[in-house]
């Protein structure tokens, strides 16, 4: 109900109403919510009002937008927490979401310097790049790509690519991978990134660079991931020193 005698802003009480009906479930993740000419027409009001209601959801997450098709409720976020070391489907799969892969190439490539140092081989080193896109419940939920030792690697295939990598390396071949390190960038999404990951140039994502190593201390993997923002949110526990 919008009160136009009320102090409140007309456009502050629309978004009240819709988030209301997000926790409500009147409105479900990923459903497309009603045009802003059906709100205009609902409550009587200007169609900038409601322009700038839905705008402001958007921005505050609730919402998002595909241009030509709608506006959508934003599906919850996956809170990951930056203690442990677990792969990508593994962590899925904990929080009761099916994980899936879109490979886009699997390929042999020489280490230019800086992969070379990360992975502690020499510059030259024939090394696998693997590029994926990750999914949960059928959703991107980040672009990934991976560098690999050709020797730890062993023979990765197309079709063990689109699973859990970790996985592989530790049941296939016995490898034991056993932690890493991970440095996080807020980001923009590219243009080539953004089609892959399905949401506008330009929108917000976090960039995670992660180096895993085995338990012998030999680099394993770096991984290079774009991952939504509006999707994903990192948590850390803390913990204040005493003196």
């Amino acid at each position: 109900m919008i009160y136009k005698n009320s102090p409140l802003p007309i456009y502050y009480q629309l978004e009240e109403a819709i988030k209301k009906a997000i926790h409500t479930h009147q409105l479900m993740p990923g459903e497309m919510i009603p045009s802003e000419r059906e709100y205009t027409e609902k409550y009587k009001i200007s169609r900038m009002t409601v322009r700038q209601a839905i705008t402001n959801l958007v921005n505050d997450g609730y919402l998002y937008r595909q241009r030509g098709i709608g506006t959508f409720v934003t599906h919850q976020k996956i809170v990951q927490p930056l203690q442990g070391l677990t792969s990508f489907s593994e962590d899925m799969l904990a929080r009761g979401l099916e994980p899936s892969t879109r490979v886009i190439s699997l390929s042999e490539i020489k280490a230019e310097l800086d992969l070379a140092a990360k992975l502690e081989v020499e510059a030259g080193t024939p090394i696998l790049e693997l590029k994926r896109v990750r999914l949960a419940d059928h959703l991107p939920m980040s672009l990934e790509t991976a560098y690999l030792s050709k020797v730890l690697s062993g023979g990765l295939t197309e079709e063990m690519a689109f699973s859990s990598i970790y996985s592989h390396a530790e049941k296939t071949f016995g490898l034991k991978i056993q932690f890493g390190r991970q440095s996080i960038e807020a980001s923009v999404a590219q243009k080539i990134e953004a089609e892959m990951l399905e949401v506008a140039e330009g929108a917000p994502v976090l960039r995670i660079e992660r180096i895993s190593r085995l338990e012998t201390n030999k680099p394993f993997e770096v991984a290079k991931s774009v991952y939504r923002a509006d999707r994903y949110q990192l948590t850390i526990d803390m913990e204040r020193e005493r003196s």
